[in-house]
């Protein structure tokens, strides 16, 4: 780990690169800022530069004021330069090519934090692989946690988790990245941080779908809750620790996703259970995960029947009300052995 300003005052004092000028991106960089740290922010479109340089961010952050102090650009060596930490904010399935890019002006040593949630739809590897295989010389960590871009860039109070393989690099980076309104919690469960994260968009899309079919909050309930025994089982075969899945990074960020429109995974599943055009809706990363997941479902033998109905649902094999009807009439089981 990079050791610049680690003998700063406090826990500031970092130069902190943000990739990623979406509503995510920006709402991080905001609290970055609250946090005491110099802020560099990149985004490939110039007008989200621009808009940000002058205070807002109309197109991803609508109406919320831009404090002054973050440094916007579209050169992304220039937002690398002299950092001490990068949070990657770039959707999961282009991280990859982002990261390629980075690669060759990143600083030695220093932590690469994933803020992204998802799995790589073509090779079924989790987002900290991909850190590891591009940058092995910078150690990766994950900040997840039941937390909408809005309620963070306006500094609502909302709790977070930070994780890495390392306990020691989780604490600090929890500690530099806490402020008021923004309690960050560490972890040294890398893998069942990420595996909450990515799963969770998945049962949101579900959720949405049951709400805009009108098929009642009874429904609706039961989807989120088998949800998540699916979630549990599939961090199991991944080696996430249960506690983990039960915390702020599964079941917190589960429960916030699954409950509101601000959610763009509810709001896509949503549109789709209302019949409405999908195209032109917000980035749903739980769209490529659904299809991923249920193949790695599959593949390991886990059964994952909602996991597997988004999928078919998303691809047109089955309609929502067919996939409603499978599961109401799977064979009947105790609970704790369904």
């Amino acid at each position: 780990m990079n050791g610049r300003n680690m003998n700063g005052p406090g826990k500031s004092g970092w130069r902190v690169s943000v990739l990623g000028g979406g509503a995510w991106g920006t709402a991080l960089a905001l609290a970055m800022l609250r946090a005491g740290h110099s802020v560099r922010l990149f985004a490939r479109d110039p007008e989200t530069v621009a808009s940000i340089g002058q205070g807002q961010n109309p197109r991803y952050l609508p109406g919320i004021a831009i404090a002054p102090g973050i440094e916007a650009t579209s050169d992304i060596k220039a937002a690398l330069a002299g950092a001490d930490c990068v949070l990657a904010v770039t959707p999961a399935q282009s991280l990859r090519a982002t990261l390629a890019v980075a690669k060759g002006h990143m600083p030695p040593g220093i932590p690469l934090v994933l803020c992204a949630k998802g799995i790589e739809r073509d090779t079924g590897a989790l987002l900290s692989a991909i850190v590891e295989e591009i940058l092995p010389q910078n150690p990766v960590a994950a900040l997840s946690g039941p937390s909408f871009a809005t309620d963070v860039a306006r500094g609502l109070p909302t709790a977070v988790v930070v994780a890495a393989r390392d306990e020691a690099l989780a604490a600090d980076l929890a500690a530099r990245f806490s402020a008021e309104n923004l309690r960050c919690y560490s972890s040294d469960d890398l893998i069942g941080v990420e595996i909450g994260g990515a799963l969770k968009n998945v049962f949101a899309i579900a959720a949405g779908a049951v709400t805009g079919a009108g098929l009642g909050a009874s429904a609706q309930a039961a989807m989120v809750t088998r949800g998540f025994v699916e979630l549990r089982r599939i961090g199991a075969a991944f080696g996430a620790r249960p506690e983990t899945l039960m915390g702020l990074s599964g079941l917190g960020d589960l429960l916030l996703t699954c409950s509101s429109t601000q959610s763009r995974n509810f709001a896509y599943g949503l549109a789709l259970g209302q019949g409405k055009p999908l195209a032109g809706l917000p980035l749903a990363e739980g769209v490529p995960t659904a299809a991923i997941a249920a193949r790695i479902a599959t593949e390991r033998n886990i059964d994952a029947p909602i996991i597997a109905a988004v999928a078919a649902i998303l691809d047109g094999t089955i309609t929502i009300r067919q996939a409603v009807t499978a599961l109401m009439t799977r064979p009947l089981k105790t609970e704790t052995n369904d």
